[in-house]
């Protein structure tokens, strides 16, 4: 697949081939969605917890006699239908961790890749760095590649000047090439990749 390479005004300076088997497959859909869900599951922390009626502070003496009230029966007040008491079928810690076998997890990443290929929506700089931290820097390199809405940045390494220009954009991410993953490739509008950053997604996702 053939893309365009810009340089930071937009303008374009050179054209090269993606790679057909990370940029041109058959998007496999049902993949996709469970390593969306696998990604969003283990980040969920899972310490939510709430107390039993046995672990409510309060007395465990009988509210008040059994018969002779025309009251319902009762026990203690920390029973769940009391304000105060404990819960009946209560959420407890847990773990969510989904696994997912590491060929699907990179044919997920490959099939997100095509799709955006196909829709125009990665876009690749022959270089992207920055004399200083400056949002509006950032600003205009966004402006000049006609990026509008959310964007993702992949970095072949650490680069602060480039982090720290995107860091106040809400709609704007910086992320290392080695941490690609699902759930920032499909909420983004577009993937913005420098030449240098390509080398290092396709070590291993060939």
């Amino acid at each position: 697949m053939k893309v365009d390479v810009k340089n930071i005004d937009g303008q374009t300076v050179d054209e090269m081939d993606l790679r057909d088997e990370i940029f041109g497959i058959e998007p496999n859909t049902a993949v996709m969605h469970q390593a969306l869900v696998r990604q969003q599951a283990n980040a969920r922390l899972g310490t939510h917890k709430a107390k039993t009626r046995g672990e409510v502070r309060g007395t465990t003496a009988k509210w008040y006699r059994q018969k002779g009230t025309g009251r319902a029966r009762h026990g203690d007040r920390k029973a769940p239908i009391f304000v105060g008491g404990g819960q009946a079928h209560k959420p407890v810690p847990r773990d969510y961790t989904k696994k997912m076998p590491r060929k699907m997890r990179r044919l997920a990443l490959r099939s997100a890749l095509s799709v955006k290929a196909a829709s125009e929506e990665i876009i690749v700089l022959d270089t992207l760095d920055f004399d200083n931290p400056k949002t509006a820097q950032m600003l205009e390199l966004l402006d000049n590649l006609k990026v509008e809405g959310s964007a993702v940045i992949l970095l072949p390494e650490r680069n602060e000047n480039v982090e720290k220009s995107a860091r106040n954009l809400k709609d704007v991410k910086t992320l290392h090439a080695n941490y690609l993953n699902i759930k920032d490739l499909l909420g983004s509008d577009y993937i913005i990749i420098p030449k240098s950053a390509l080398s290092t997604i396709e070590s291993f996702l060939v």
